[in-house]
C-alpha cells in the first residue's frame, strides 16, 4: 500500500525545496497531475513528462517550454520511498543548471515524508506533539479518533475556542545562536502555559492555546516579536474550535505576510493588509514606482506620518516640529512630481496602500 501524502505535505516539499534552490517545484502524483506547486496557477493540471517520469521510473529532463502538454523546461525525478515510487519532483530551470538539485530534492522529500510516517506510531513525545499539532492544522485531517483520545488523555478541552500562534524565522536570517533562539521561543511558550506547541521544518514554530490564555499571555508575545523585529514574525490566527485549527493556521500565515514592525501580526486586525499581504510581486513593484517612484525619502516619511496622525495638518506638524504651511507646501510638492494628491480621499487611499506594501505602516 502507497504512503498517503496530504496535500499540505506535498505543498510542504515543494516549497522546502524551493526554499533552497530558488525554483519552481511541483509535486506531480503518479496519473501526472500537479498534485502541489509553488506556481499556485499548477495545481490540478496536468503534467506529460511527471506522468512519464513516474511510468519509467526514471529522470526526465525537458530543455523547451511546451515541449509536451503542461511541461516546463527543467527536471523531473522520481521519488522512491520505502521502494515504492510514489511521485515525481519537477524542477523548472535549464536543466545544466538545475540538475545539481535533484538529489537534494530526494532527500527533502524523504525526510518530510519519514516525519509524516513516524507520525502517531512514535513514542517520543516530542515527535507524538508534532503529529498531533500537524493534523489539526491540516484541513483533510483535522479530526480522528487517535486525535479525540490523545486529548482527552492530555485534559484538554475539545470544545473550548483555541488561536493559533505561529513563530516564523525569517529564511535569510542563518545565525550562529539558533539554538539560544529557539530555546527563546520554546521557553515563551511554556510560559504562556499550553501542551500544544511544535517546530515545523524548516522555519515554523506553532503554538496553538486557549482564547482567554492567549488574552492574559499576549504581553509575552509582543516582547518577543520586539526582541527579535528583524528575524522573526509572530502572528496570529483568529478564534476558531480545536478541530478547526487549520483555519487560524492559515490566518496566521496570512497575517505573518504583513508588516509587524516589532509586534505581533494579528489576523484579528487586518483590513487593507490582508489583500496587500498577497498582491503579486511584479503588481506590487509596478504599484509602488506609480505612486512613490518620484519621491524622495523625505516625501514617504512626510506621508507616513500624515497618515497616522490621520490626515491632520495640526498633529503632524507636532510630530515633525514644521510650520503648517511648511507641511502644505511639502504636501503640494508631492502633488506636482506624481500627479497624486495627498490630501484627496481617493489618492490617500493609494497612498496609503502603497506604504503599507512598503513596510512603512
Amino acid at each position: 500500500m502507497l504512503l498517503k501524502i496530504s496535500r499540505k505535505t506535498a505543498q510542504q516539499i515543494v516549497e522546502t525545496v524551493s526554499d533552497v534552490c530558488g525554483r519552481n517545484i511541483n509535486y506531480i502524483d503518479m496519473n501526472g497531475n500537479i498534485y502541489a506547486s509553488t506556481d499556485k496557477t499548477r495545481i490540478g493540471s496536468f503534467h506529460e513528462i511527471g506522468r512519464q517520469a513516474a511510468l519509467t521510473g526514471e529522470m526526465i529532463e525537458v530543455s523547451d517550454d511546451d515541449s509536451f502538454l503542461g511541461t516546463h523546461a527543467g527536471v523531473n525525478i522520481p521519488i522512491i520511498y520505502n521502494g515504492k515510487l510514489i511521485a515525481v519532483i519537477g524542477i523548472s530551470g535549464i536543466p545544466d543548471e538545475v540538475r545539481k538539485y535533484a538529489y537534494l530534492a530526494q532527500k527533502i522529500t524523504t525526510l518530510l515524508l519519514r516525519e509524516q510516517e513516524l507520525g502517531y506510531q512514535s513514542n517520543n513525545q516530542k515527535n507524538q506533539m508534532n503529529y498531533i499539532i500537524k493534523t489539526l492544522i491540516d484541513e483533510d485531517k483535522a479530526k480522528n479518533r487517535h486525535l479525540t483520545e490523545y486529548m482527552k488523555g492530555k485534559d484538554i478541552n475539545e470544545r473550548g475556542m483555541y488561536q493559533l500562534v505561529l513563530v516564523k524565522l525569517d529564511n535569510r536570517y542563518n545565525p550562529n545562536n539558533l539554538n539560544m533562539i529557539e530555546n527563546t521561543i520554546f521557553h515563551t511558550f511554556q510560559l504562556m502555559h499550553s501542551k500544544l506547541y511544535t517546530f515545523s521544518y524548516p522555519n515554523e514554530y506553532i503554538l496553538i492555546i486557549g482564547v482567554q490564555e492567549l488574552k492574559k499571555y499576549y504581553y509575552i508575545l509582543d516582547k518577543l516579536a520586539a526582541e527579535y523585529e528583524k528575524i522573526l514574525r509572530v502572528a496570529v490566527g483568529a478564534a476558531h474550535g480545536l478541530y478547526e485549527q487549520f483555519k487560524s493556521y492559515n490566518e496566521a500565515e496570512i497575517a505573518a505576510k504583513t508588516p509587524y514592525g516589532g509586534c505581533v501580526s494579528d489576523y484579528a486586525m487586518l483590513g487593507l493588509e490582508m489583500v496587500c499581504a498577497n498582491v503579486d510581486e511584479d503588481i506590487k513593484a509596478l504599484y509602488l514606482d506609480k505612486f512613490l517612484g518620484r519621491l524622495s525619502d523625505e516625501n514617504i516619511q512626510l506621508l507616513r506620518i500624515y497618515y497616522e496622525e490621520g490626515m491632520s495638518l495640526s498633529r503632524t506638524c507636532e510630530r515633525l516640529y514644521l510650520h503648517k504651511n511648511t507641511i502644505q507646501y511639502q504636501l503640494d510638492r508631492i502633488y506636482k512630481k506624481c500627479g497624486f494628491n495627498p490630501r484627496s480621499f481617493k489618492d490617500a487611499a493609494g497612498f496609503y496602500t502603497a506604504l503599507i506594501l512598503l513596510g512603512q505602516v
